[in-house]
């Protein structure tokens, strides 16, 4: 870690969750404009999930300088929102009776792959644009489902630094006893 009792941490745009959690609002945001009714809750709710997914990796991460506490339960929140929107994403395909892509289909192992290498926004988008909006979702859903692998490591790695640097109040203590 660092000598200072407030390190210069919590760089959100370097991390792939954030990153990825940018191409799903942006695909989530044009899923639900272009193929949602604008009236319908759903719509909001969804493009508010994917904001709340990405906003609160950003949240805690600038937290992090001064509550390991928050920047865990921030990124907790990030990952709780994407699994709603994941649901949401499952119950377009469902209750409109399009198939959701199985584990080893063509289809679904392309996307897995696509989604391990693309953390550009901007090349993803250019990917799901003339895609019809069944395949968009289960694109999304294969990107959620990567994001939800992500957050869950990003909080083990942040659960192992705490237990082995101690939060502000360590530094703090440790700080004023030298």
């Amino acid at each position: 870690m660092t000598n200072k009792i407030i390190p210069n941490i919590g760089n959100y745009k370097k991390l792939l969750t954030y990153q990825k959690a940018v191409i799903i609002y942006d695909i989530t945001y044009y899923f639900c404009k272009n193929y949602l009714d604008s009236k319908d809750r759903t719509t909001d709710q969804m493009i508010q999930a994917a904001r709340s997914g990405k906003q609160n990796i950003v949240e805690g991460c600038s937290a992090a300088p001064t509550s390991a506490k928050t920047e865990i339960k921030l990124i907790s929140v990030a990952k709780a929102s994407l699994k709603e929107l994941l649901e949401d994403y499952e119950d377009y395909l469902r209750v409109r009776g399009f198939e959701q892509w199985q584990d080893g289909s063509v289809e679904k192992e392309a996307m897995r792959k696509f989604g391990r290498e693309c953390y550009n926004s901007t090349l993803c988008m250019n990917k799901i644009q003339n895609s019809p909006p069944a395949t968009i979702a289960n694109m999304a859903i294969v990107l959620l489902n990567q994001e939800d692998y992500l957050l869950f490591k990003q909080l083990m790695r942040l659960e192992d630094d705490f237990k082995k640097n101690g939060g502000f109040s360590e530094r703090m203590f440790q700080a004023r006893k030298q």
